[in-house]
């Protein structure tokens, strides 16, 4: 049980497996005025980045539950690095259906709504292991403009135009859905450099180290495109932004 292994190449050195910084990590965190305590689920929870550092600056609790066995095994790692190994546990499975035992303050999914099916799907399902009051995240990709065909959509990684909404309609419909917005954090070009260029020297580093490799050639030619295909498209139409939001 694991995720594409093409995906543990290219972002085995990534800490955040989405186009957000630590600072704006950060920001969230503090934007949600998480209290000491409170219990945080995270259903994608990748390297483990936000539940750690949440732990160490807010005192939460949290599981994070997460398909790759080496983003998980990272997330560990980075919980003794970062000395609250005792207040988070991070669980290699599948994360689509989890439901938590014990109700939870904050229930997130960022950027891996394709475990409930999309977003609606996921605040569904993240619903299910929410206390009354409490707090659903969803990071999300959205149109920073409207794509002039559906080639350059395709060139995002999006199978469509109508994929993706423009911010207002994506906030439109949260809304009704029955939420309210209350908080959201969106990254910007250099949270999506970090994210995306990030991969090019392990891509590089993982070449020269694996020449006789089955994947290889899909290496190779992933970084020989990617740098052009990325700062053409993504860079230009595509948002992402974390948000918060509770039940009406």
């Amino acid at each position: 049980m694991d995720i594409p292994r093409i995906f543990n190449i290219t972002e085995s050195a990534h800490r955040i497996h989405n186009p957000i910084t630590p600072e704006k990590l950060a920001t969230l965190g503090a934007a949600l005025r998480l209290e000491a305590g409170t219990r945080v689920l995270d259903l994608g929870s990748g390297s483990g980045e936000m539940l750690c550092t949440w732990a160490r600056d807010h005192g939460i609790v949290g599981t994070g539950i997460d398909l790759s066995q080496l983003f998980s095994e990272q997330a560990k790692r980075r919980a003794v690095e970062l000395g609250v190994a005792d207040r988070v546990e991070f669980i290699h499975g599948d994360a689509a259906g989890y439901v938590s035992d014990a109700k939870v303050g904050v229930a997130a999914c960022i950027g891996a709504t394709w475990i409930g099916g999309g977003a609606a799907g996921t605040i569904e399902l993240l619903a299910r292991s929410l206390c009354a009051g409490g707090i659903i995240l969803i990071g999300e990709p959205y149109w920073r403009q409207l794509p002039p065909s559906e080639d350059v959509a395709k060139q995002c990684h999006a199978g469509s135009i109508s994929d993706f909404l423009m911010l207002p309609e994506l906030l439109a419909s949260f809304s009704r859905l029955g939420y309210d917005v209350v908080e959201m954090v969106l990254a910007d070009q250099d949270g999506w450099d970090r994210y995306e260029a990030a991969k090019w020297l392990t891509m590089r580093r993982w070449l020269e180290a694996n020449r006789d490799d089955e994947l290889f050639n899909e290496v190779r030619s992933q970084l020989t495109s990617e740098p052009e295909r990325y700062a053409t498209y993504t860079r230009e139409y595509l948002g992402w932004g974390v948000f918060a939001l509770m039940r009406r």
